[in-house]
């Protein structure tokens, strides 16, 4: 199946390439800037289990069309799960599902952050082994910004890569980070000018899929047994403080206003 294109699953919200050795995932809304809506928070842990068997390819990649890499949760969704909670329990196992397949893929992960990378956008790009951004990308978890729990991968991973404090800060305030901002502390790897995004990220490619393969992953597997172990820990318990959270008056609060406020840009 190597470097072929017919072996790749088709989905509604992503679109799956390959070129050489090298599996791109395409999150595929354009028009709502990529958010978690309808199929895709399912479709992306079928591409992401597909990306971890696939034996065409040694390196993957995950961006997103148009503006945005992910702009994280729907907003009129939460709406939905606001309305009935037990929704949130689908959610939840996926979620879960997300981060432990994405962890299992032995392979180098490369994230290409073209824009707004935010809540679940933001954690699926810092998942990922390493990070090139666009000087453009912005990158946050606004959970709490929302009245929710960062508990389906932030609370992990944020203080995996920037430390403890830095990490709350950015949490619990849900700041929005500029693509700089998160390159100087560490976020991200590289932050290059939107224009040399595409440059900078294939030459990491072809990079990795010149060197020892065996070597490679072997070397991921072991640095990933921490922060797996770490993961299942978390997982659990912050998504139950984020199920807590779903049922809260302030969340529905902020849900509405935020909604109202989308309604007033559109007259």
């Amino acid at each position: 199946m190597e470097g072929g294109m017919s072996d790749l699953p088709k989905f509604e919200t992503l679109l799956l390439t390959r070129t050489g050795r090298r599996l791109t995932i395409t999150m595929n809304r354009p028009e709502v800037l990529n958010a978690f809506g309808g199929p895709m928070h399912a479709e992306i842990i079928d591409a992401l289990a597909f990306a971890r068997d696939d034996t065409g390819s040694d390196v993957v990649v995950i961006t997103g069309a148009g503006r945005a890499f992910s702009a994280g949760g729907d907003i009129e969704g939460m709406r939905r799960v606001i309305d009935e909670p037990t929704l949130f329990d689908k959610e939840a196992a996926e979620a879960k599902a997300l981060i432990f397949t994405l962890l299992d893929i032995d392979k180098p992960v490369v994230a290409r952050v073209n824009g707004a990378a935010i809540g679940l956008g933001a954690t699926i790009a810092l998942f990922c082994d390493v990070t090139f951004a666009g000087e453009s990308a912005k990158i946050g978890d606004p959970h709490v910004a929302i009245g929710l729990v960062a508990g389906d991968g932030g609370a992990i991973i944020w203080p995996a890569l920037i430390g403890l404090h830095r990490a709350k800060e950015f949490l619990l305030t849900g700041e929005t980070l500029t693509a700089a901002k998160a390159g100087e502390i560490g976020l991200v790897n590289h932050v290059v000018a939107d224009e040399a995004l595409d440059a900078a990220v294939d030459a990491f490619c072809d990079r990795l899929i010149a060197g020892a393969q065996p070597a490679i992953r072997w070397t991921k597997t072991v640095m990933n047994m921490e922060l797996k172990r770490v993961a299942h820990a978390l997982m659990d318990p912050g998504i139950a403080y984020e199920s807590l959270s779903v049922r809260t008056e302030e969340h529905k609060a902020r849900v509405d206003a935020f909604l109202a406020k989308a309604r007033e840009k559109r007259k």
